[in-house]
């Protein structure tokens, strides 16, 4: 990623800043108010059980994410162009409310005192064999499943633009066609390919999947017709041992000083994925001290 100088700008501490140049989101002080979530349907929630169980992943849409997607895109394609990390992306208002609007659902398969992990990231993917998601993986394995393999965490994932096996959709092994699932041998991926799912999705719609299940983002197509923009963010039962800290409880406003210092975390945690400046690191590095 190029880093122009605005990157290690100190104006990235000042939300007044944030609120200038991104006036199409909002950055309230702390304490400030977001939406209620709608609580989801029976229907769903049992369609939600039953495939997570089975497949360990889920797919649906909402239309307050419909709604928010393009600003948040917006927003991505501005930070990119910028030099901005896009985790950055985590200091506003919308982007924390999208995931407090599944709540309902979260609670349902996590309990109702599930906590927020500080475990989050925003890509942007452009068209071209260099764009892709993350490689195979596992978010955290067999650990992450409790009794009768019920999930202990989860990774919510929200796409901005259309995801789509062109410009890099998120794929899946299901857990039921996947012979190492759950198992301490689920560092080696036996995987048919015929049972392979694309997860092609659209700005509205939300996915989560349990952290046991082998997913990856596709390599784009220099065909494409524009970049993936997505987000996610981790979560975890609250009466399991934390699997990452800073905890927070459900539907938390974190203030801004707290944003700053988890969006540098994620900087720095994963620039053994994404390599940074020596501008971006020592700026990192100068949050997380503050």
């Amino acid at each position: 990623m190029q880093t122009p100088a605005l990157a290690a700008d100190e104006r990235l501490f000042d939300p007044g800043y944030w609120r200038t140049a991104f006036p199409e989101l909002s950055l309230t002080e702390a304490g400030g108010s977001f939406p209620a979530p709608n609580g989801p349907d029976r229907e769903r929630l049992a369609l939600s059980r039953e495939r997570m169980r089975t497949e360990g992943y889920f797919q649906a849409a909402d239309a307050r994410l419909a709604k928010w997607a393009p600003r948040l895109a917006a927003a991505v394609i501005r930070m990119t162009q910028q030099g901005v990390p896009p985790p950055f992306l985590f200091l506003f208002d919308e982007t924390w409310a999208a995931f407090h609007q599944l709540h309902g659902q979260l609670a349902d398969t996590l309990g109702p005192h599930y906590q927020i992990l500080p475990d989050f990231w925003v890509w942007h993917i452009d068209p071209g064999p260099a764009g892709a998601g993350w490689t195979a993986h596992r978010d955290r394995g067999y650990r992450s499943l409790g009794v009768g393999g019920a999930p202990l965490s989860l990774t919510v994932w929200i796409p901005l633009t259309a995801a789509t096996p062109d410009n890099s959709c998120m794929y899946i092994l299901p857990a039921d066609r996947d012979p190492t699932y759950g198992t301490p041998q689920d560092g080696r991926y036996e995987v048919d390919l015929a049972s392979v799912r694309a997860l092609p999705a659209q700005p509205g719609d939300y996915l989560y999947w349990n952290q046991a299940v082998l997913h990856w983002g596709s390599r784009a197509s220099r065909l494409a017709r524009e970049p993936r923009i997505s987000m996610a963010l981790e979560f975890q039962r609250g009466d399991a041992a934390p699997f990452n800290g800073p905890l927070s409880p459900p539907l938390a406003r974190p203030s801004f000083e707290d944003r700053l210092k988890l969006v540098a975390k994620q900087i720095l945690q994963y620039r053994h994925m994404y390599p940074l400046s020596p501008e971006m690191e020592t700026l990192a590095q100068a949050i997380q001290a503050r």
